[in-house]
């Protein structure tokens, strides 16, 4: 069906920065610049400088970014990395493709993971956490770094979600061993197709990434140091992702902007139960989405695409309750509660004020 409000918005969101891409795109091809050439470097260096980090490594997607963070930390068969189901699966499938075992615990009432869950979930195994930063806002990273510090294991974050999130000043990606961000189209800074990147203050795993995206070949020698992998960013990509990013901070704020538009016209609906409002204590959220929850989704969510409002539901059911993925033994209620009960507005940069106001109207319809 044709949609009032689209929940993204692609063809406005190009044609408002459409001189610029264009024109990146027209030097890269006519300088015939397509696998690890100046842009992604310059990406590169800039993304790092944006998060306040020493290194970054572009890479083909962000599940890559996870399972390449992992292969870094030696995390290999018999290991145990401790994670959520609340997540999209590469999460957890990056953990099962190192042939190590995924440990799920339960999500707190942000969506993201209960740290009171977690030191009951380590063994004499656990070697790592992914703590995963969902719809833009970062976990408790003071209790999981404290976690870690006093159990030796490793921090992966996924901030595929969080680019540009901050606690206590801190950006998402920059606490852990490594930190990882996909630029999937529909991610708040995306590309045309799948890109990635991993974020490190590490400079010996930095070293070990930039071999493992690139088959484990030494370009300066030409030597093999290991099998690697073919995991690069293009350099195509690249380039139009250095250009958005320089209007990532305006975006991020026009985001909050509708954030906040959405809490204050939908706080009177006591059947909902809405997301944290923007400045709240020591989180800076970027809202990747806008999520809500109602005890009788489903019936909200066809109500809503019918008065013609693109609606996102992730995830209805929690990874643990897929029977092929063979991780149906975890109990993790709050998880499978939320499942039932949450959906996301449409929130995008290019979202006009009356959009947001057709959509808090249209929630107060169907409650009314």
């Amino acid at each position: 069906m044709g949609y009032r409000v689209r929940f993204v918005d692609f063809p406005e969101h190009y044609r408002k920065i459409k001189s610029e891409v264009d024109s990146v795109i027209q030097e890269v091809l006519i300088g015939g610049d397509y696998i690890l050439r100046r842009h992604l470097k310059e990406f590169e260096k800039n993304f790092a400088k944006f998060l306040d980090v020493k290194y970054a490594i572009g890479v083909a997607n962000g599940t890559d970014a996870l399972f390449l963070s992992l292969k870094a930390a030696n995390i290999t068969e018999s290991d145990e990395v401790i994670t959520v189901s609340h997540t999209f699966a590469a999460t957890v499938s990056t953990i099962s493709q190192c042939n190590a075992k995924p440990v799920l615990v339960d999500i707190d009432q942000y969506h993201n993971i209960d740290v009171s869950c977690i030191e009951a979930a380590i063994t004499e195994k656990t070697k790592g956490i992914i703590p995963v930063h969902l719809n833009g806002r970062i976990c408790d990273m003071d209790t999981i770094m404290k976690i870690a510090s006093d159990h030796g294991l490793h921090i992966i974050e996924d901030a595929a979600q969080a680019v540009g999130a901050r606690y206590k000043g801190r950006r998402a990606g920059s606490f852990g061993l490594t930190g990882c961000f996909s630029f999937y189209p529909a991610k708040i800074l995306g590309t045309l197709g799948d890109g990635g990147m991993i974020v490190t203050n590490n400079k010996e795993i930095a070293k070990k990434l930039f071999l493992l995206r690139d088959h484990g070949q030494d370009r300066e020698t030409g030597a093999f140091l290991f099998h690697g992998f073919n995991s690069r960013l293009d350099n195509l990509h690249a380039a139009i992702l250095k250009i958005k990013l320089n209007h990532l901070p305006k975006w991020i704020e026009r985001r909050r902007e509708i954030a906040n538009l959405y809490h204050e016209g939908l706080s009177d609906l006591a059947s909902l139960q809405l997301p944290p409002a923007p400045n709240e204590g020591n989180f800076y959220d970027v809202y990747q989405n806008y999520v809500i929850r109602s005890n009788n989704r489903d019936e909200l969510v066809a109500y809503l695409r019918n008065q013609g409002i693109e609606i996102l539901v992730s995830w209805p059911k929690p990874l643990h309750k897929h029977k092929a993925l063979n991780l149906d033994h975890f109990n993790l209620p709050l998880t499978e509660q939320i499942s039932r009960e949450v959906l996301s507005l449409p929130l995008h940069p290019e979202l006009s004020d009356s959009d947001v106001g057709f959509v808090v109207d249209s929630l107060h319809n169907f409650y009314n």
